[in-house]
């Protein structure tokens, strides 16, 4: 089964209120789950990462007895750039989110990355937007 997931992260103040949002589509476009979550006090980059593992726990939990292709799509470039290994982390904070990320990544078979314009990451960025204004 193909999963296409897209993320996005909001931080208002960075750091600031942070919240996360992502969806879960199969091959077909068929929405198999979304989520947006406040997160608390946390920088953007932060927020943009939590997308991507609370998305793979999301799918390990309840999609992972399936043989999976998973591609993922951000529209944050150093998001997709780190977690392809093209660019290091340098950043003490997000180490462990990567870490995490990876391993999940690895249980599910992989996932390859792939950056998107802001403009088509839209629902991502209103599930996060809107977890963030309600702080839900």
């Amino acid at each position: 089964m193909k999963l296409i997931i897209y993320t996005d992260g909001a931080s208002r103040g960075n750091p600031g209120h942070a919240s996360y949002g992502f969806t879960i589509s199969d091959e077909k476009g068929k929405l198999i789950f979304e989520e947006g979550k406040y997160i608390g006090i946390a920088t953007n980059n932060v927020a943009e990462y939590m997308a991507v593992l609370e998305a793979l726990r999301y799918i390990k939990k309840s999609l992972s007895k399936q043989t999976l292709q998973i591609e993922l799509y951000a529209d944050s470039k150093l998001v997709v750039e780190q977690l392809s290994g093209r660019f290091k982390v340098k950043s003490p904070h997000l180490k462990p989110l990567i870490e995490q990320i990876q391993i999940l990544k690895m249980e599910l078979g992989g996932a390859i990355h792939n950056h998107v314009p802001r403009e088509k990451n839209t629902e991502a960025d209103r599930l996060a937007n809107l977890a963030l204004d309600t702080r839900i």
